[in-house]
């Protein structure tokens, strides 16, 4: 008898994913009720399934039951919560059927404050999300850099010494020529936003190291055009 994928979702997520590389159709499969293994691995936070089903496996992440409600709506932890919004893109503010929010449901049901307040943050446009910390470490093409805070609220350091940063908007021409952020720079950023530690003290002295070697030029890519500042 074939096991079953949702009892493995829950009690064996390596067995789960040996199954799916032999099967890969099972990924996106829901069941009568349209639960489906990524609600299964949000819901008993099994985090590497997770990521896997989505990236690897290429399951909708925005996947929805029969009551309209993605994986968000039965997450338990603010980890797996945050592993959904913030690095698999799936939208907080998406509806179920009755017109709610995973917020507003799991705030209604009174079982898992942690999570809810995670998402009435987000809401609020708090800086919990990864998009903050990259926009960050763009050098604050969404914010002011000198001094200022990025979007988000997070204040950067002030560039390193002999380096001079303006701000200032540019036309489509130009847009091509700006500097892009190096893929694993990106990914060391996108890791520290995804830490539990992200919002303390001593998480944010780790994101101003990034944003400084970023303006310094140590985390973008060889290839960007920097072009001279002209008096």
């Amino acid at each position: 008898m074939a096991p079953n994928p949702y009892l493995l979702a829950a009690d064996d997520p390596q067995g789960l994913l040996a199954l799916l590389v032999e099967d890969p159709s099972l990924a996106p499969r829901q069941d009568e009720h349209g639960y489906s293994l990524v609600h299964a691995a949000a819901s008993y936070n099994h985090l590497a399934l997770l990521r896997a089903l989505v990236r690897d496996f290429h399951v909708p992440v925005d996947l929805r039951d029969e009551d309209g409600e993605t994986a968000l709506f039965v997450v338990e932890t603010v980890d797996a919560a945050r592993v959904l919004v913030e690095e698999l893109g799936l939208d907080a503010k998406l509806q179920n059927e009755e017109g709610q929010t995973a917020r507003e449901k799991i705030e209604s049901e009174e079982d898992w404050p942690e999570v809810a307040e995670y998402l009435l943050s987000l809401e609020e446009g708090g800086p919990s999300s990864s998009g903050a910390a990259v926009s960050a470490a763009n050098g604050g093409a969404n914010g002011a850099v000198n001094g200022g805070a990025a979007e988000g609220g997070m204040d950067l350091p002030p560039p390193p010494e002999g380096l001079r940063v303006t701000m200032g908007t540019m036309n489509e021409a130009e847009a091509g020529d700006q500097q892009q952020v190096d893929p694993e720079f990106r990914r060391r950023i996108e890791e520290l936003a995804a830490r539990e530690d992200f919002q303390t003290p001593e998480g944010q002295a780790e994101l101003r190291r990034l944003v400084t070697e970023a303006i310094g030029g140590e985390g973008f890519s060889e290839e960007r055009s920097v072009r001279p500042r002209q008096d």
